[in-house]
């Protein structure tokens, strides 16, 4: 647990409660069994006093249940919330530790130097405000702060970089899914969004005047990855069916921001946005292999789009709840003069499987069924590219270079903004 950061919360206490809980659930449906007796006896009751004896047994062993429900409810709560915190085991190769202590796989490109290059360096804001392309002061009055509207070239690159990217994932065999933006809360949970230590959430709520007590809380996707996983719930796949690739279009909805300064500022950290999402459900055995896979063609995206990024080893720390392990990968941007996240994925291994009943049958029939392995990556997250392709591509004229790979997508073929 210390070394994914994880305070306050042991597998002890999970496996305790559960014990707990696991044995008053018998007490009580042996409880349970007993009031069905009791009213069979009293419909077969031959007097009236002994029909009067078993109402009243009735009445009180009603009452006792209900404490004991009351009790199992609120412990059920205790160990679902403590069972939430504990996250996925760390990969044998990952390194421990905060996010300092991440590890540079490979860097590709060279880094801009904003200081010492030919023409003073301008951030994406500055850019994209000079073509009209994005709308912020608008966004914020309809919508709040950390808010945008894209237009012009803004709106078509965000297209262009989506229609890319799902076309690159679908010749690489992924079938492609527009995934809702609404889920069930408990989707995003069993896919480990649940925040540590009572931090702010992430998640954004939803409610609607129709919803009572009895109905199942929604929110807003944070990410692609939710409903795609939840699209595999309760599956039983053949053996000889797996892994099984998919690449969702969604929108991410984040309710916390972000700290304030520089990296709020404009398109980097907002509250929506669009994302292209890879995602994989595998045997154990190929878990590993298509992490990497993963990980080669999210370069492959970055490098045909001509960045200057790095792939880093994520430290425990920074894995989150579902990871086993995670590879980032950050773009230079001169314009805020250091790497920024582009794109992250992760082996989830059996973590989602369980809680979503993601399962396979092996190919010996005497076999049991046996939990799958999930992963993620991004192929895209629009406005971070965006941010990328206008500080990398600038002109000293203020013109903006469109990346090759991206021209054939916009209407006339531009090389440039």
């Amino acid at each position: 647990m210390s070394q994914r950061n994880v305070i306050g919360v042991d597998a002890t206490t999970v496996k305790d409660l559960y014990q707990k809980v696991s044995l008053m659930t018998k007490e009580l449906n042996a409880l349970r069994s007993k009031r069905n007796d009791i009213t069979r006896s009293t419909k077969a009751a031959k007097s009236a006093d002994e029909r009067t004896r078993l109402i009243e047994q009735a009445k009180q062993l009603k009452l006792t249940i209900q404490e004991r429900e009351a009790t199992l409810a609120t412990l059920d709560d205790k160990l679902l919330e403590n069972a939430l915190q504990i996250p996925n085991e760390t990969h044998r190769n990952s390194p421990i530790g905060p996010e300092s202590c991440a590890r540079v796989v490979k860097t590709i490109g060279t880094p801009i130097d904003p200081d010492n290059h030919s023409f003073p360096i301008q951030d994406h804001l500055a850019l994209a405000k000079k073509h009209n392309m994005v709308d912020l002061e608008s966004a914020a009055m309809v919508s709040g702060a950390s808010f945008y509207y894209l237009k012009n070239y803004g709106a078509l690159l965000e297209m262009a970089l989506i229609q890319y990217a799902m076309h690159k994932a679908v010749e690489k065999g992924f079938s492609p899914i527009i995934t809702p933006d609404i889920v069930r809360t408990s989707f995003a949970y069993s896919c480990g969004f649940k925040p540590r230590n009572n931090e702010m959430s992430q998640i954004y709520d939803v409610t609607t005047p129709t919803m009572d007590s009895e109905s199942p809380a929604l929110c807003l996707a944070g990410t692609a990855e939710v409903p795609l996983a939840g699209m595999f719930a309760k599956k039983i796949f053949n053996e000889q069916d797996l892994p099984q690739r998919v690449v969702g279009f969604g929108h991410a909805f984040r309710a916390e921001a972000g700290a304030r300064g520089s990296d709020t500022k404009g398109l980097y950290r907002v509250h929506q946005f669009s994302k292209v999402e890879l995602f994989a459900v595998s045997r154990p055995d190929q878990s590993e292999l298509i992490l990497e896979n993963l990980v080669n063609l999210q370069e492959e995206i970055f490098t045909e789009l001509g960045l200057c990024f790095r792939i880093l080893d994520m430290p425990s720390e920074e894995l989150g709840g579902s990871a086993n392990r995670k590879f980032d990968m950050e773009a230079w941007m001169p314009g805020r003069g250091d790497w920024g996240e582009i794109s992250s994925t992760s082996n989830c291994t059996d973590y989602q499987a369980r809680r979503l009943s993601i399962r396979y049958r092996p190919k010996d029939p005497s076999s049991q069924l046996e939990f799958c392995h999930t992963l993620n990556g991004t192929a895209i997250a629009v406005p971070r590219l965006i941010v990328a392709i206008l500080e990398n591509f600038q002109n000293e004229d203020g013109r903006i270079e469109i990346p090759t790979v991206l021209r054939r997508w916009i209407p006339g073929n531009p090389s440039h903004i």
